[in-house]
């Protein structure tokens, strides 16, 4: 009988290791994967905000933490966002206000080391907790760094299990800042990218000169994802006879070559129109003979315009142009009536048949009427068709024919939400009303 309980015992020891090594096995693999979803999310098609509040969230399932939180630095090392896990307010700052870069949470930033703190009331550099903020005993941080720049840091309060941090913890939550070290600088390097590519885009397009007595206004607004680098330009300047020179225009690609060609399109069509002052059609027609010049010429969509006064006090303007494959200008009476200028005779893009002919056009403007030429980016949209946007830019222009053009560039960019798969061109120009001016 003792032989048999001894067999029986060794049995059952042998089986509760059976079963302990599984569940230990378990517990291994449930925090590999939460560790790896935090590393993974840097990878994904997500912002950098949802990217560091699943970091977060992986570090506190990571360790058995009750809280968790990440403090975003700006280049001056002021915090500047912070995301957090297990606080009943999300948004802590919204009634606490940001940590102000003091403290004991600062430590780990000024000292560019991790920081494991047993007892948060009794470490010297504790500032105690702002009213409204749980009060946690036991802390492990570390600084999110990439090549020696700090961007924030990674924090977890108080586990679960009521243990202290150990190294295991601080070894997996070092892995953790380091991918939301890398997500902080990308993130950073993107922004500065998109604004140094705007400016050199913006920096490529003119000042629009004094058009007295038309008045004009226009926009330019890049792409909302990178490469902001695009083709797409406006000009407008008074010729030698006296006419007014329009012109709204989009080079063919989105890449790094498309600014430097609109760059150089754009100068090519100025002087060939200063130059030789005559019908819009003409003008395009020697461009596209100036752009054979190059061993592959670039292409563009266009429309150029002229628009003229006719003789006398009382002479009515005329709005002439030439369209090279582009979208028709929209023209605005002062009533709001709407009409999209699209004559039969519609002209390919420059650049690809100088042989080709090209087209005038005229059409009176009403005193107070408004001419819009704009580009593709302004009405298209990956989720609808282009005929949709056209119907909707001319609603809102109509609502808002008789605002100073300022207003109305600025309500037609915006109801875009500011997100644009492509980047937009608009110019607008009025006749003079039959009233005062506006």
């Amino acid at each position: 009988m003792a032989h048999d309980s001894w067999q029986q015992r060794e049995r059952g020891q042998a089986g509760d290791g059976v079963t302990a090594r599984p569940s230990q096995r378990a517990l291994d693999r449930q925090q590999l994967r939460h560790l790896l979803d935090g590393v993974v999310a840097v990878s994904a098609d997500l912002d950098t905000r949802t990217v560091l509040h699943r970091i977060v969230e992986a570090a506190t399932d990571l360790v058995g933490a009750r809280y968790g939180a990440l403090g975003v630095l700006d280049e001056s090392g002021k915090i500047i966002d912070l995301i957090t896990s297990g606080v009943a307010d999300q948004q802590p700052c919204a009634g606490m206000g940001l940590p102000q870069g003091h403290g004991l949470l600062h430590t780990m930033v000024d000292d560019r080391e991790s920081l494991r703190v047993d007892d948060v009331a009794a470490h010297p550099r504790s500032v105690g907790f702002p009213r409204g903020h749980p009060v946690m005993r036991t802390l492990l941080g570390v600084p999110l760094m990439v090549r020696d720049t700090v961007y924030g840091d990674l924090y977890v309060a108080d586990k679960k299990d009521g243990t202290p941090f150990d190294d295991d913890d601080e070894g997996l939550l070092t892995v953790l800042a380091s991918a939301a070290g890398v997500s902080l600088e990308n993130a950073r390097l993107y922004e500065h990218l998109k604004h140094a590519a705007e400016h050199f885009q913006r920096r490529m397009l003119p000042i629009l000169s004094d058009l007295t007595p038309l008045q004009a206004a226009a926009r330019y607004e890049p792409a909302s994802e990178l490469p902001r680098l695009g083709g797409d330009w406006y000009d407008a300047m008074v010729l030698p006879d006296g006419a007014t020179c329009v012109v709204v225009g989009d080079v063919t690609g989105h890449d790094v070559e498309a600014a430097p060609l609109m760059g150089q399109i754009r100068n090519m069509l100025r002087a060939i129109a200063l130059d030789r002052c005559g019908p819009p059609g003409l003008v395009v027609s020697r461009l596209d003979r100036a752009l054979t010049m190059f061993a592959d010429p670039p292409t563009a969509t266009l429309v150029l315009g002229r628009i003229e006064r006719g003789p006398g006090e009382g002479g009515q303007y005329t709005f002439g142009w030439s369209n090279a494959g582009h979208l028709p200008p929209l023209l605005v009476g002062a009533d709001g009536s709407t009409r999209y200028l699209a004559p039969a005779r519609h002209g390919i893009p420059v650049g690809i048949e100088a042989s080709v002919p090209r087209f005038s056009h005229e059409h009176p403007l009403a005193p107070g009427s408004t001419l819009l030429l704009f580009t593709d980016g302004l009405v298209e949209r990956r989720d609808q068709d282009i005929d949709t946007g056209l119907d909707d830019l001319a609603e809102q222009a109509a609502r808002l024919a008789t605002a100073p053009l300022e207003e109305l560039c600025d309500a037609l960019i915006s109801r875009s939400r500011q997100v644009f798969d492509d980047d937009v061109a608009v110019l607008a120009l009025r006749t003079p009303s039959d009233g005062p001016a506006r």
